[in-house]
């Protein structure tokens, strides 16, 4: 019996163009029923992407995946996604780790698999209608058995710009240690960190107070205000009401981030079939006689920014809901003079009209660092051969 296991030295959550790394152990443990030694011909090494859809929402040419779902018992060919459902769209070369390794009771071997996560892939998604899935697979073998599979899922953020990024030649742009020695990967995977948050900072650290009138068929109903439309996971959208300009008394208000999941045209099970919506947060106030309102609505650290693929797309907005009163509510105030007590007591019915209204936004992906601290995806993952 060997042990297998897998550990991703960083998190389960990477930028694509970021450098996977992983230590595999491989383990004869003492046992007081077996104290031989063990025999491994192989293992190898792949990362790829999993492409899950609806069979009622999306219409996709047929594949020949399906060939390799059946493996014999004494075939040695490695293919990472046996097994699962979908198509593989992405796969990067396999790695050998090792051959014809032997193992003594008690004994351990080390390996690490470094691989840099392809920059034209998509980002990892779990929607309604498609799903996009990354898993490291590590494949092993006895002499005359089944390849055994290790799978470790992760979870692929992209962000649009660093793909055509060129580093600098020139090393001494920058100032280094001397007295630290470091690989190549290892700075440009670091360089390609900075890159990011830097370019993350300078789209989503823009202000500028951006107003809406808010209106009906019947009249101005208030106005909105928003500081910025352009996000990252994480991040907290923060808006502002003023409903004392307006002539239409709003009684209550609803905001939703959502997220809209779109089949390209071609692809479509359909023709003309709806979008899907998914909400992911929702603040809903009643504000009548209110003057000035706000909100604050957290973008998941678990969703996924918006982007777009050959066959889907998602976008991100902000969803408005009114209930406005279709008779002026005037104000009641007592006089300062009043002695007596008055009672006022708000209408049991009243007439109303609703309307809603959409707020495009854009949201992208942030530091994977912070990102791996709320992934359902666990660093660790093992098998017993």
């Amino acid at each position: 019996m060997i042990e297998v296991l897998a550990q991703l030295s960083r998190g389960p959550v990477f930028l694509a163009g970021e450098m996977l790394e992983c230590g595999i152990v491989f383990t004869n443990p003492l046992s007081s029923t077996s104290a031989s030694s063990e025999m491994l011909a192989w293992a190898s090494a792949q990362i790829h992407c999993q492409f899950h859809s609806s069979e009622s929402r999306v219409a996709l040419p047929p594949s020949d995946d399906s060939k390799h779902d059946v493996q014999a018992a004494n075939e040695t060919v490695f293919v990472p996604n046996r097994g699962e459902r979908g198509q593989c769209i992405l796969s990067t070369p396999p790695k050998i780790l090792f051959c014809d390794l032997r193992l003594d009771p008690g004994e351990s071997k080390s390996y690490s698999y470094c691989e840099t996560l392809p920059v034209d892939g998509p980002p990892s998604f779990r929607g309604q209608s498609v799903k996009y899935v990354y898993k490291l697979t590590i494949g092993c073998q006895r002499v005359n058995s089944p390849i055994k599979l290790l799978r470790v899922p992760f979870r692929v953020l992209v962000l649009h710009g660093l793909k055509d990024y060129q580093f600098p030649q020139d090393e001494v742009v920058a100032p280094s240690n001397p007295f630290l020695e470091e690989e190549e990967g290892v700075k440009k995977d670091s360089r390609l960190a900075d890159l990011a948050t830097e370019l993350l900072m300078a789209a989503t650290s823009r202000r500028s107070l951006h107003v809406y009138n808010i209106s009906n068929s019947r009249g101005k109903v208030g106005k909105f205000g928003i500081f910025k439309t352009v996000y990252k996971i994480g991040e907290d959208i923060l808006g502002t009401f003023n409903f004392s300009e307006g002539d239409i008394p709003c009684l209550q208000y609803s905001v939703s981030l959502q997220t809209e999941e779109s089949i390209q045209e071609e692809f479509q099970r359909r023709h003309g079939q709806p979008v899907s919506y998914s909400t992911h947060a929702r603040h809903q106030e009643s504000c009548l006689h209110t003057a000035r309102s706000s909100f604050s609505l957290p973008v998941p650290l678990s969703s996924t920014p918006g982007f777009t693929t050959n066959i889907v797309s998602l976008k991100w907005r902000l969803h408005f809901e009114f209930v406005t009163s279709r008779e002026s509510g005037e104000a009641h105030t007592v006089p300062e003079n009043q002695s007596e007590t008055i009672t006022w007591t708000g209408v049991e019915q009243i007439e109303v009209d609703t309307f809603s209204w959409d707020l495009p936004i854009k949201v992208l992906p942030t530091n994977p660092v912070l990102a791996s601290y709320v992934s359902q995806f666990s660093s660790t993952n093992s098998i017993t051969i």
